[in-house]
């Protein structure tokens, strides 16, 4: 029975946030065929902020109306919600509109605006009640949350998402292209993709049926036994810690007096069958310590969600389309890898996930550094240039995962109101960090992209 539940709350978890993950390893497909281009990611980035209204209503339905959502069916509308916007987005994303004077794919942005506002409001609903459940479920929802990216991005190298080919291209006197290897006319290299194994409506059904998975496992976690599963019986959105807090004195810490109250009736205190309960995650944490705990959340968030994110083929492509993959390939299996790790060996010292920020945040700016410098990074062209970035991507996610889970565990610990918060910081973080990155990508055209077939270096 325990394998199986680390099963369905692994799965419960790949339902977080597959459909945007989905959509970002698409869009090398998708920009070929909507009228926005390459402008396309800038109008996903704001469409994921703006969707930030769901966990902004949760959050402030939590903190003035208790009690008022169901957690149940609230969970069940946000999953039956992607699960019809994904099936939708399969047949209608290339389905425009006349807008301002302006052809815009309309479709795959209203569809697109559903699937992020179940994304977002995941991180408010999906945390919460995995509160409901043993610290060591929760472990495994964060594996189900790291293999959300890493699904999509295993289809999407399946499908051929990006491969490109350098063709030979003759510019004619009268102003046609025709790839040739004649001498005669100006030669130049093209950088062209080659077809996809399977299509964009094919991807989209496939992250459909993730979502639909999501919703049985989702449907099995509440029907299994209380007596084996829950720690409470509310089945009303945030209704204990609502409860607690309403005595709370101005000031105090989310979830101080419900852990007061928890030691008296809560089963899952430190025993042999719950061994990531160490001491250091049942004592008291100080006012400080929250600050600190929650300027982590958000920072690492803001690095991993927004920030890097948004200039990580800058960061990459310089050094080669095999570098690129690579390194997104990896960067998705560094999610679910240091979730495991934190199974195992989980640390829950503040002062050692201090310590791995920094060490996170030091491969952040390297990965940073090369974006700037692209089209002409250092060590481009060497084994040793595509190798060090890899590396540094795949490091920089890993070691940042585990903080996040770490930091999921230590809150888990404390109360169910802690949790809510954290989602709450993640989506500020999150938002913060793609925000600062939208002008300067977007806008002030800071980052320079490179030309895999035609190299813009001397020297």
């Amino acid at each position: 029975m325990a394998l199986v539940l680390h099963i369905l709350a692994c799965i419960f978890g790949t339902g977080a946030w597959v459909a945007i993950n989905g959509l970002w390893v698409e869009l090398p497909l998708i920009v070929n065929d909507l009228p926005e281009g390459w402008y396309l990611p800038s109008y996903l980035t704001i469409i994921i902020q703006l969707a930030n209204i769901g966990p902004l209503v949760v959050t402030l339905m939590h903190k003035f109306k208790p009690g008022w959502l169901n957690e149940i069916a609230t969970i069940y509308t946000i999953i039956v919600l992607g699960i019809v916007a994904s099936f939708l987005l399969a047949f209608f994303w290339r389905e425009t509109t006349w807008v301002g004077g302006e052809l815009h794919s309309t479709g795959f942005l209203v569809l697109t605006f559903f699937l992020s506002l179940v994304d977002c409001t995941s991180s408010v609903t999906f945390l919460p009640f995995m509160m409901k459940l043993e610290t060591q479920y929760l472990t495994s929802y964060f594996v189900g949350e790291g293999l959300s990216g890493f699904i999509p991005g295993l289809l999407s190298l399946i499908q051929g998402v990006g491969i490109v080919t350098c063709v030979n291209v003759t510019q004619s006197d009268n102003g046609t292209q025709t790839i040739s290897r004649s001498s005669y006319g100006a030669d130049q290299l093209e950088t062209q993709y080659l077809p996809a194994n399977y299509s964009v409506q094919v991807f989209l059904f496939l992250l459909c049926a993730m979502m639909a998975f999501c919703l049985v496992a989702f449907y099995s976690l509440t029907r299994i036994s209380s007596k084996q599963l829950l720690l409470q019986s509310s089945t009303t959105l945030f209704h204990s810690s609502s409860t607690i807090n309403s005595t709370n004195p101005p000031g105090t810490p989310p979830g101080t007096l419900e852990l007061t109250e928890s030691k008296q009736g809560d089963t899952s205190a430190p025993t042999m069958d719950n061994p990531l309960r160490t001491e250091c995650n049942t004592q008291e944490i100080s006012y400080g310590q929250y600050a600190l705990i929650y300027f982590l959340t958000a920072w690492v968030n803001a690095l991993t969600n927004g920030v890097l994110p948004s200039v990580q083929t800058y960061s990459c492509m310089p050094y080669g389309n095999l570098a690129y993959h690579l390194s997104a390939a990896v960067g998705s299996m560094a999610n679910p890898l240091a979730c495991l790790i934190a199974m195992f060996l989980p640390c829950q010292s503040l002062l050692a996930l201090v310590l791995l920020s920094v060490i996170g945040t030091g491969f952040g700016t390297y990965n940073m550094v090369s974006a700037v410098q692209s089209p002409c990074p250092v060590l481009q062209g060497s084994d040793w240039g595509v190798a060090l970035i890899v590396m540094s991507w795949l490091l920089f996610i890993g070691s940042l995962s585990y903080v996040k889970v770490m930091i999921g565990l230590i809150l888990r610990s404390q109360s169910h109101s802690a949790l809510l918060w954290c989602g709450a910081v993640v989506q500020l973080g999150s938002m913060i960090g793609a925000l600062v990155m939208f002008p300067l990508v977007n806008i002030y055209g800071f980052f320079q992209s490179a030309d895999l077939c035609n190299s813009q270096c001397i020297g």
